[in-house]
């Protein structure tokens, strides 16, 4: 069914579809409409059978939720940013557990300073939980991700992360296709438990393990996520000849053929990419897009093959490793070892900065003259906003475009 409605909405009305047991929720913007909206239909009956727990705090939500899945609940929660990392803890036991816990990350820089506006900051963080992180482009795509998060997650026995961009997803209007009840019940089973507590049979779930087997739980919890490679492509499949949808997938590319440079773009960035990759096309520059669907696990052998022959990628991160560099680009380089591509990181879009079309063409026209000199770039630097701090501590001004990391090593040193 058409409906013009907020992404958040259309999100709790797709987390409902999937008839979850336990939703728990502590709100933190921007992902407070989606919980808003499954209380309010578990409160008035359209969501029937699911209990809905307002907790104290994101640490209580994560811990909640690995408590209701463990006693057999298919389970869902919401957080962002400083929620995300103060449920860290429970996040990895999640995983480390085998919980198919489905959660939206509605993406928002990490503090401090406080910033409420959207980067990849704080999904990017938890990168090495052991959760799936699937990212979605757009509010029919995050629709779309988190009916297929619940089969992805039953079938590989991991947590997923539904990431989609705060404010510039969540609170957005625009027509959304919500699939029927009947479609999803189709797709969707009844849950299942592998694994759960009950006292016709009891077990211990969660018990300490020592290091003669510690390592062996770790290969079996990468097993895991190698697999899920493959179930992401059955369940995307599935899904889409079931009800006519584009999304999910581990990539997907745009205009890559014959391209002579391709990004690669996480969210919600990636329909302003392939606009502006339009227009630079009747200017005779020819640009692909490829839009990273899955982080992790990620998928090397996909884009390897979606990146081909083509010599120059320009990864558009909006996140980036404190004392090292960019957190898509080594992974891209692993992708492409052996081949003379050359993968360098455009920082663009922290902090909620906007990435407009101009910022596109920007790195687009930088990368194609050679401006990009080194791996990493911080690319939407406003000098005058740098300038106004580091002139008067320290004596020390940066020219206006690009700058790279020598730049950046160069001034510390005086």
């Amino acid at each position: 069914m058409l409906k013009q409605i907020e992404g958040s909405l259309g999100v709790a009305e797709a987390v409902a579809l999937c008839r979850p047991g336990v939703v728990c929720a502590y709100p933190i913007s921007p992902q407070t409409h989606i919980v808003e909206n499954l209380g309010k239909f578990v409160k008035e009956g359209s969501l029937k059978d699911c209990e809905f727990l307002n907790v104290e705090s994101e640490f209580s939500a994560i811990s909640v939720a690995i408590g209701s899945e463990v006693g057999g609940a298919r389970t869902y929660t919401a957080t962002a940013s400083q929620g995300l990392l103060y449920m860290a803890e429970g996040v990895y036991s999640a995983s480390g557990l085998g919980l198919p816990i489905v959660m939206t990350v509605a993406s928002r820089a990490i503090g401090g300073p406080i910033n409420i506006w959207n980067d990849h900051s704080d999904s990017l963080s938890q990168r090495d939980s052991g959760w799936l992180q699937l990212f979605c482009e757009s509010n029919q795509d995050a629709v779309d991700t988190h009916i297929m998060a619940f089969k992805i997650a039953e079938k590989v026995g991991l947590p997923v992360m539904v990431c989609m961009d705060g404010f510039v997803l969540t609170h957005a209007f625009e027509r959304l296709d919500i699939p029927s009840q009947e479609i999803v019940d189709k797709f969707l089973p009844a849950y299942e438990p592998k694994e759960y507590i009950t006292t016709k049979e009891p077990v211990s779930i969660g018990s300490m393990v020592g290091p003669e087997a510690f390592t062996e739980v770790r290969f079996l919890q990468q097993r895991k996520m190698a697999k899920a490679l493959d179930v992401i492509e059955e369940v995307t499949k599935e899904y889409r000849e079931l009800t006519g949808s584009k999304s999910g997938g581990l990539l997907d590319c745009y205009n890559c053929e014959n391209a002579q440079l391709k990004l690669i773009v996480l969210g919600s960035t990636v329909g302003t990419a392939k606009d502006e990759v339009d227009r630079l096309k009747k200017e005779g520059i020819n640009v692909g897009i490829i839009s990273l669907k899955s982080f992790r696990p990620f998928p090397y052998a996909a884009l390897k093959e979606a990146i081909g022959d083509t010599k120059n990628v320009v990864c558009v991160e909006r996140a980036f490793s404190f004392g090292a560099r960019g957190i898509i680009c080594p992974e891209v380089k692993r992708a492409m070892e052996g081949t003379d591509c050359k993968v360098v990181t455009a920082l663009a879009g922290l902090g909620g900065r906007p990435i407009f079309g101009s910022t596109i063409n920007g790195i687009v026209k930088s990368a194609l003259d050679g401006k990009f000199t080194e791996e990493f770039n911080w690319f939407d630097i406003d000098s005058d906003v740098l300038n106004g701090y580091t002139q008067k501590a320290e004596g020390v001004s940066f020219k206006q475009g690009p700058l790279t990391q020598t730049d950046l090593e160069n001034s510390a040193k005086g």
